[in-house]
C-alpha cells in the first residue's frame, strides 16, 4: 500500500472546531485525543482538499479534462459504484509523531494531565462584536480555543490502488493550493502552509506545474 505524508505548518493560530464548547471557559473548543493533544479529522481534511480541487479544475477551464479522471480517482463522487470510489484514505492530521509518542509517555505516566498539554499547544482568544455606536455588542463576547502558530500537524494518506503520476500530480496542487483551515478563517486564523511528501522527497507539485505548460 502507497502511504504519503501531507505536512501542515499554521502560520496564525487556527481553531479545529469540535462542535460545541465548555461551559464558562470557551464557547468553541478544539478537536483533541484523550492526552489533549489537537488534531484535524482526516474527514475535515480530505473535504478542505476536495475543495482545494474543484477550485483548481474550474480554473483550468478547457485544460481541466486531462484532470478529470485523476479527480474521480482521488475523490470519488457521490453515489458512485464500489469501482468508482475513490482510491485515496486520508488519516487524522496530528502532531508528529515523536512527539505524540514523547507526550503519551508522559501523560500515562503522571508527569502530566491532557488539560496541561492542551494549555501548551493552544490559547484562548476572545472577541465581541460592536454595536452601531462602536461599543461592545451586549452578549456577544466570545472565547475561542485556537491552536498556536507554528504548530506542525501530519496525516497519513494511503491508497487503496497504487497511484497515477496524475494522480500525485493533481493531489499536489491541492495540497500547494490549501492556504487556510478551521473556523475564523475570514478573520485571520487557519493561515497554513501544506506540503505533500513521501520517503524519497519526490517533488510531485513540479510534475503538475510541468503538465500545465
Amino acid at each position: 500500500m502507497d502511504i504519503y505524508t501531507l505536512t501542515l505548518i499554521l502560520l496564525s493560530d487556527a481553531t479545529f472546531g469540535r462542535g460545541d464548547g465548555v461551559a464558562g471557559l470557551v464557547d468553541a473548543e478544539v478537536r483533541q485525543d484523550r492526552y489533549g493533544m489537537p488534531y484535524i479529522h482526516g474527514r475535515t481534511l480530505k473535504g478542505l482538499l476536495a475543495e482545494e480541487c474543484a477550485s483548481i479544475l474550474f480554473a483550468l477551464d478547457e485544460r481541466a479534462s486531462r484532470w478529470h479522471g485523476a479527480a474521480q480517482r482521488l475523490w470519488g463522487r457521490p453515489g458512485s459504484s464500489i469501482e468508482d470510489k475513490a482510491i485515496m484514505r486520508v488519516g487524522n492530521a496530528t502532531l508528529p509523531s515523536d512527539l505524540r509518542a514523547a507526550i503519551t509517555a508522559d501523560v500515562e505516566s503522571g508527569k502530566y494531565a491532557p488539560i496541561d498539554v492542551l494549555e501548551s499547544l493552544t490559547a484562548i482568544r476572545r472577541q465581541t462584536a460592536m454595536d452601531e455606536t462602536g461599543k461592545p455588542a451586549r452578549g456577544s463576547l466570545r472565547a475561542t480555543r485556537v491552536v498556536l502558530r507554528q504548530t506542525t500537524l501530519e496525516a497519513s494518506l494511503w491508497f487503496v490502488e497504487r497511484p497515477s503520476q496524475d494522480d500525485l500530480a493533481l493531489l499536489a496542487g491541492c495540497v500547494m493550493a490549501l492556504r487556510r483551515v478551521g473556523t475564523g478563517r475570514n478573520r485571520g486564523r487557519g493561515r497554513v502552509k501544506a506540503r505533500l511528501v513521501d520517503a524519497q522527497g519526490e517533488d510531485y507539485f513540479a510534475h503538475f506545474k510541468e503538465a500545465l505548460q
